[in-house]
């Protein structure tokens, strides 16, 4: 009885022992809203947004070294990326360009837009403790005459601590540079129009 006992003790704690720890999810976020934003009538619409493959998963993938990454199976995007980058770069604008009137290609027409910005993030790595990394070639279109501009932001945010915490709120940091970088594109192709 007592051998019966305690190989269901071992048991137990092996199996304890080999459980994985619980998934962790995390999300990108604006930069802080202005209260009294709202007071232009811009309308813009964001997207076509793409994202590198080897990031466009729902593991935080980490970067390793020079040619090395690795996806990890317990720290996750709570959404997919390219869905939460669109989410971030529209609530950025909408304070940015003091307008509520931002959203994303799926959820607008672009006849109803003035402006519409199309981004191409070609690099967006994560090194926890170290930064994180955006590089994106973006088009801004203005929508009644077809006139655009373009423009290339990289940005490296650093992160020092060592947690997913911080390497989001890092990589939210880079959605910011980038988001400004935009919103100067579009003020100043507004200004041309008046």
């Amino acid at each position: 009885m007592r051998r019966g006992i305690a190989a269901i003790g071992l048991t137990c704690a092996i199996v304890a022992g080999c459980a994985s720890p619980p998934a962790k999810f995390y999300t990108l976020s604006a930069g802080p809203a202005d209260l009294n934003a709202g007071t232009s009538k811009l309308a813009v619409v964001v997207g076509p947004i793409s994202i590198p493959a080897t990031v466009d998963m729902p593991q935080i993938v980490v970067t390793k070294g020079l040619n090395q990454v690795s996806a990890d199976q317990f720290n996750l995007w709570a959404s997919p990326l390219r869905s939460n980058i669109a989410q971030v770069v529209c609530a950025n604008l909408a304070a940015l360009l003091e307008t509520p009137r931002v959203s994303s290609i799926a959820s607008v027409s672009t006849i109803d837009a003035d402006y519409r910005v199309a981004i191409d993030v070609q690099t967006f790595e994560s090194s926890p403790g170290d930064a994180a990394t955006l590089s994106a070639l973006w088009v801004v279109r203005r929508v009644s005459d077809g006139k655009s501009t373009s423009g290339r932001t990289a940005v490296r945010e650093p992160s020092s601590e060592k947690s997913y915490d911080a390497l989001a709120a890092a990589h939210s940091r880079a959605l910011k540079r980038l988001s400004e970088d935009i919103a100067a594109a579009i003020r100043a192709l507004d200004r041309e129009r008046s």
